[in-house]
């Protein structure tokens, strides 16, 4: 989303000033031309050379200083920005702005910009449940601008309650969600991800090295685009991205349950979770004890879920996902096929880059009139939003197919 668009950040003053640096990091990372705004309160808690060193451009604070020859500071900045970040935004700087008020570069650039904003704001708890400041937020909103809620903690001031800075990587998604293209809206995403576990006794089962980030990442990228997300995971560590409906699951007959019962909202369905092909045919209430003897394991199949989805999709697009070590093309195809999926998404485990618990991907996209797309090596979010680019056309294929009928 960030790759050659210009951001620029506007840094009010507060302690969570510092958290606008490792924001400025991560912009960065991804690849945006970061212009930095500072208040002067602002670098009270942070110097600019600190903004400059990391953005790599000058910081500017100052209303009547030119940006180049010829050109009006807060008119160039306000003109050049694709998106216009404010973090932490005080109370005082956003009922400026809801009030029409530019009385310093910051409010100024702002009044005079025609890129979406997002505000990140942050201040006392009692400040932020204050109606005139409600009112104000709740003004900008409805004319346009974009807010992310503060998160509720400890504060600075000793209180606690809703008024925090969120977290830098919380106010990035937010940022990537604010440039997205809404191509998904009114779209319904049922996605799966992660793997399931088969208990074999009260302390054991069997699973596999599935981290589910693939999965995370189409749910994320899939709200970013406007659509209504219900996302059902088995075991993980990750954290479930914002706005999305998540449903924790275990085995593959709770998946099985969650999936069907979900199912009929859902307009598309993205199945990345690595779903157990077996399971103990017996459940041992006790712990199996270590003997002298070997230990035979028998395991009965579990339900075919994809395939089930598959055979009662009616007007939906169906992708699933292969994961193999050999004859990736072959298999993958014959996937396609018998469970009667729109795309397979397909990736040899065994490659570099391309495994389990990794943030990259190498992936081959086969879609249903044979058709092979290979893409390169690319991050977890990236592939996410390659793959939903397809989604997007074949939901258009499908509608124009019902509106012709």
């Amino acid at each position: 989303m960030f790759k050659n668009k210009k951001v620029v950040l506007g840094v009010c003053g507060g302690i969570a000033v510092y958290k606008a640096v490792e924001l400025l990091r991560l912009l960065v990372k991804a690849g945006a031309d970061v212009s930095v705004i500072m208040t002067r309160s602002a670098q009270e808690f942070v110097t600019p050379l600190t903004f400059q060193t990391l953005s790599g451009n000058p910081v500017h604070t100052e209303l009547f200083n030119l940006y180049q020859e010829k050109e009006i500071g807060h008119i160039s900045l306000a003109d050049r920005a694709d998106l216009f970040l404010v973090a932490p935004a005080t109370a005082n700087v956003i009922g400026k702005v809801a009030a029409g008020i530019a009385d310093d570069l910051l409010t100024t650039a702002l009044m005079a910009t025609r890129a979406p904003v997002l505000f990140a704001p942050a201040m006392n708890v009692h400040m932020y449940e204050n109606p005139i400041y409600q009112r104000n937020e709740a003004c900008l909103r409805e004319l346009g601008y974009h807010f992310i809620n503060p998160a509720v903690g400890a504060l600075a001031c000793g209180y606690e309650g809703q008024g925090k800075l969120p977290e830098p990587e919380a106010i990035f998604s937010a940022a990537q969600a604010v440039l997205a293209p809404q191509d998904l809206a009114g779209q319904h995403l049922l996605v799966t991800a992660g793997p399931t576990r088969e208990e074999l006794d009260p302390v054991r089962y069997l699973s596999n090295y599935s981290s589910g980030k693939m999965g995370y990442a189409i749910a994320r990228a899939a709200r970013m685009r406007g659509a209504d997300v219900v996302l059902v995971s088995g075991p993980t560590f990750l954290t479930p991205p914002q706005g999305v409906t998540l449903i924790p699951v275990v085995s593959a007959e709770q998946m099985r349950k969650t999936v069907l019962d979900a199912l009929p909202k859902a307009t598309a369905v993205v199945k990345s979770a690595a779903v157990a092909d077996y399971r103990p045919a017996s459940l041992s209430t006790q712990k199996l004890k270590k003997s002298d003897e070997d230990m035979t394991l028998v395991l009965e199949k579990n339900p075919d879920i994809l395939a089930e989805v598959g055979a009662g999709k009616e007007g939906r697009v169906l992708v699933g996902f292969a994961a193999e070590t050999q004859d990736l093309l072959k298999h993958a195809a014959d996937k396609l096929k018998r469970k009667n999926l729109d795309l397979i998404v397909a990736n040899d485990v065994t490659q570099a880059g391309a495994g389990f618990d990794v943030d990259t991907n190498i992936v081959k996209l086969l879609h249903a009139d044979g058709h092979v797309e290979a893409l390169p090596q690319l991050s977890k979010d990236e592939v996410a939003h390659q793959l939903l680019d397809r989604v997007v056309e074949l939901l258009k294929q499908r509608e124009a197919k019902t509106d012709q009928v």
